[in-house]
């Protein structure tokens, strides 16, 4: 049986995001004491999987039924009795014969079985080969489990947990194979925790950047395009060409030099670099194509799916001295991910991402200030977004604790002095620089170690939103190299770093941030004019001229509607200030103005109100009112 370090080790496909020891246990004793009631409630169900996953867990049943509402009352109230029963989970060891005559009426556990004798686990991946097996009992109810769990069902807490749902999935995720029925739940240390919880959901559902983008018209998914590629409305369009102007106009300052290379390389290109070996199962088909249309021999292409050895040709595109480190190379980089089509959706996952890309090609003595710089440009763009919530991770690459299986070959590159020496360097940047910081093993890249920043989404989840990677790999494998002050011919370290993501992936967290109300400066329209009657629009067409002409986003609403209709349309799309003008607003030339909150501020002078937009926007505020 696991322990529970061998199960954190694990990585993803076992643990949770929120992996906790002691919730984990809860949730996989659940998850059994689930699948009694189930099996109590419908005897012709067969259990297949359980797992505990983040916030709570589920179980996959082979049931041909579909349960009702009353059902899952039903099955909830079972689960609270067993729990009161204070039964003990009881574990024995068993040969791989005797556990396929135990479950010989089930065939997904024997199936689970005959991969566990043969090294596969079950969700069918390459795992050690186990001769014997474990079993868990509680109460009348045996189940394959390699554990761990609570002592006994009275461990348990009758109010902290919820089933949400059932829904369909096939066994082992193919399609091919038969549809099951999958019982979710959340599940917590006690009743005030699953409260907290499901007020958080609710939030987060209120929140959703999927629901929000359709509700202010920022994008839409159109089938004809395919999953995973959204379409930017006019007003999403706005955001991102801000989001875009913003951090390229900081990175001008910093001394980055902007650069546009192509979406597509050949292959080889990242044979070299080793993305290929790491990535190709992800890349989108490649093409053999010449300028014909036809297929092409001589040219075997890919879309890229990211932007750093197409920067080291920028790098290569001449001689180096090192008089010219350190260059920095920057993009707003589009690339390419197949990602499969069910993990996709809204504008967080998606296949076209623009990635807020740099390069940096430094000498060895250059690393800890660049970095420092790296950190420093990072905090003022978070702070103009208003992210304040964020911790910094060292992601590093093996744990030389949980050694590899002899037949398994480590996803990063093989040069134990390289790395030691780039998390040595990492680590001694962190702390000059007077971040805190944590460390976590098998979350490094390929090629080399990196600090992750970790941003908490609206359920309190941790997120990399930006990272910064040291990299002594990729310039060996391009024998990257630069001429230093005795003429001898040096090679450059490279610092890869995203300041601000994607900018898919930056929009759709700062629409949840915001719940769509976004910034002034940021927002998509920032003015509404209502003319309350049809002798006010001449005023109000002018007046929206003007602010347009200061460069300042502006609607004016010249439709039929009431005004109190025209300006709950405002308040519903957030706009952050509404100006109403009518008999006395045209002869003082003034405007009435309310703030997207419904806050009335009163008749100010037009140029009165110019200055304080001006005032909020110039200064990057988060408030409407300076």
């Amino acid at each position: 049986m696991a322990t529970e370090a061998e199960l954190k080790a694990a990585g993803d496909k076992y643990i949770p995001k929120d992996y906790d020891p002691t919730l984990y246990k809860l949730r996989h004793s659940l998850a059994h004491v689930l699948a009694q009631a189930v099996v109590e409630k419908f005897p012709q169900a067969k259990p297949t999987i359980g797992p505990p996953i983040e916030y709570g867990f589920y179980y996959d049943f082979d049931l041909d039924v579909n349960p009702t509402d009353g059902d899952l009352e039903w099955i909830s109230n079972r689960m609270k009795q067993i729990i009161k029963g204070k039964y003990p989970f009881k574990v024995r060891e068993i040969s791989a014969d005797e556990g396929r005559e135990l479950f010989k009426d089930n065939p997904y556990k024997v199936e689970l079985i005959d991969g566990l004798t043969k090294g596969k686990d079950e969700y069918g991946n390459e795992a050690a080969t186990n001769p014997t097996i474990t079993v868990y009992q509680q109460d009348t109810f045996t189940d394959l489990c390699r554990g761990p769990h609570v002592e006994t069902t009275g461990n348990l807490d009758g109010k902290g947990f919820k089933i949400t749902q059932v829904t369909g999935s096939y066994w082992r995720g193919d399609s091919k194979n038969k549809m099951l029925k999958r019982f979710h739940a959340t599940a917590w240390a006690n009743a005030d925790d699953l409260k907290a919880h499901l007020a958080r959901v609710e939030e987060a559902a209120k929140r959703d950047h999927r629901k929000i983008g359709r509700e202010l018209d920022l994008f839409s998914n159109e089938q004809v395009f395919g999953a995973g590629f959204p379409m930017l409305l006019p007003k999403g369009a706005t955001v991102r060409r801000l989001l875009e102007a913003f951090i390229t106009d900081y990175e001008r300052k910093a001394g980055y030099l902007h650069v546009y290379t192509p979406d597509a390389a050949k292959v080889e290109l990242y044979k070299i670099s080793g993305h290929w070996e790491h990535y190709k199962d992800s890349m989108f088909p490649q093409m053999d194509m010449g300028e014909s249309g036809n297929e092409n021999e001589d040219e075997n292409l890919v879309l890229r799916p990211m932007c750093c050895p197409h920067h080291i040709q920028v790098f290569k595109s001449k001689p180096r001295s090192y008089r010219d480190l350190p260059i920095r190379i920057a993009e707003l980089g589009k690339m390419y991910r197949y990602e499969r089509s069910g993990v996709v959706g809204g504008l967080s996952r998606v296949r076209c991402m623009t990635l807020n890309d740099a390069h940096l090609f430094v000498r060895p003595d250059q690393i800890k200030g660049e970095i420092a710089g790296v950190l420093s440009l990072m905090k003022k763009a978070y702070a103009d977004l208003g992210i304040t919530e964020y911790r910094f991770r060292l992601s590093k690459n093996d744990d030389p604790a949980t050694p590899l299986p002899p037949e398994t070959k480590s996803k990063y590159a093989d040069d134990p002095e390289m790395w030691e020496s780039s998390i040595r360097i990492l680590r001694e940047a962190l702390v000059e620089s007077g971040l805190p910081f944590f460390e976590a093993w098998n979350e490094a890249a390929f090629y080399g170690p990196k600090v992750d920043v970790q941003v908490k989404d609206t359920m309190g989840r941790e997120e990399t939103l930006s990272t910064i990677q040291l990299d002594q790999h990729l310039p060996k494998q391009f024998k990257l190299e630069f001429k230093d002050s005795d003429d001898t011919p040096k090679r450059p370290v490279m610092i890869h770093r995203g300041v601000i993501s994607t900018m898919e992936r930056m929009m759709s967290y700062l629409i949840e941030l915001y719940a769509g109300a976004f910034p002034v400066w940021l927002a998509p329209v920032q003015v509404a004019i209502v003319p309350i009657a049809d002798r006010h629009f001449e005023f109000a067409q002018k007046l929206g001229d003007s602010l347009l002409e200061q460069d300042y986003r502006v609607d004016v609403d010249l439709g039929d509607k009431r005004m109190q209709a025209k300006i709950r349309d405002a308040q519903l799309q957030k706009v952050p200030y509404v100006l109403v003008v009518g008999d006395k607003e045209m002869e003082a030339n003034a405007v009435a103005v309310r703030l997207r909150s419904g806050e009335d501020l009163g008749a100010k002078p037009v140029a009165e109100f110019v200055a304080m937009l001006e005032k909020v926007v110039r200064s990057r505020t988060l408030k409407l009112v300076p």
